[in-house]
């Protein structure tokens, strides 16, 4: 055997001390998780033994009576997120197109890259301000037209309100805007070019070539973006508590106040005593529960989209 093929040979196989500073990293890492939630379970604890899952399906959080129920804020997570999502998905779909073709100079390309990243270091509470100065007269003027045109339909009956989970979704959908875009820019740009120059062999034009090559190769990236971003949404707590109104009623409006999780927390945790603080950490594991379910679909899904992309059924 030549020296230079045992020299790969011995590459192949990492060295002792990197494998064990790896093997612990990942038990530190799920020791950190573990920590966590025994953080929050312990202080959660009497509001568990007092509403148990009734936690998640009652209505009403009044204070005053210690009654808890997080079912609106539950439901006003899911709901104003998903609603970003389908706001940012496509516009962030469409702007990493744009980015990794070359329907522009590289120059320019480049720079409305740094733009759209940068929405990403502008800090949460930057965000309210904005919507409160800008979004949420815009909400206010348009609402009225949908309440007054729409108002028999339940998603847009009124009165309109400026602080409401239409104006929480659309500032969400800016926030999480950057995520979906760098990551399905980076998946794009990694398709082997081979692919595009087979497309172009067999007589694809170019939009065939994007949308039944690139996108559908790209795919798992674009899940993974998707992932990420309404993983962001959902915890997302100065932005949204100074736009969703903070409701604690269960409304199907989305021109009314309503409630997150995150919001719940921040609003009431600074104040809170006795059973409130538990209830607030049950809210708390509430909403690392939820993550972690939205997380283990995701990554459901990201498997799927794996294997088709690869031709495995």
């Amino acid at each position: 055997m030549s020296p230079a093929l045992g020299n790969m040979k011995r590459l192949k196989k990492p060295p002792d001390f990197f494998l064990a500073l790896t093997w612990v990293a990942s038990v530190a890492a799920v020791l950190t998780l573990l920590w966590i939630l025994e953080s929050i379970v312990l202080p959660a604890w009497p509001a568990i033994q007092q509403d148990g899952l009734g936690f998640f399906t009652g209505t009403v959080w009044d204070v005053n009576r210690n009654r808890y129920g997080a079912l609106p804020f539950l439901i006003g997570t899911a709901a104003s997120s998903l609603i970003a999502l389908c706001i940012a998905l496509p516009l962030g779909i469409f702007i990493a197109l744009f980015l990794s073709e070359n329907f522009l100079p590289l120059a320019v390309r480049q720079v409305i890259r740094f733009v759209v990243e940068l929405l990403a270091a502008i800090p949460s509470v930057v965000y309210g301000l904005w919507g409160i100065a800008v979004v949420i007269p815009i909400v206010q003027q348009f609402g009225g037209y949908l309440s007054d045109y729409l108002g028999s339909i339940p998603l847009f009956s009124g009165p309109a309100t400026g602080n409401s989970m239409l104006t929480a979704s659309l500032v969400l959908a800016i926030m999480v805007l950057p995520t979906i875009t760098a990551v399905s820019r980076a998946a794009l740009v990694a398709v082997p070019a081979t692919l595009r120059e087979g497309s172009y062999a067999v007589g694809a034009t170019r939009w065939e070539t994007i949308f039944r090559v690139l996108v559908p190769t790209a795919a798992p990236g674009i899940v993974a973006a998707t992932i990420l971003a309404f993983g962001r949404a959902m915890g997302e707590t100065m932005a949204v508590a100074m736009l969703i109104g903070n409701s604690p009623r269960l409304s199907w409006s989305l021109l009314s106040p309503a409630g997150t999780l995150a919001a719940l927390l921040a609003n009431q945790f600074g104040e809170a005593q006795g059973l409130q603080i538990s209830a607030l950490m049950y809210a708390a594991l509430a909403l690392v529960l939820l993550t972690l379910f939205v997380n283990m679909a995701g990554e459901a899904v990201l498997r799927h989209a794996e294997k088709t992309t690869a031709g495995i059924r």
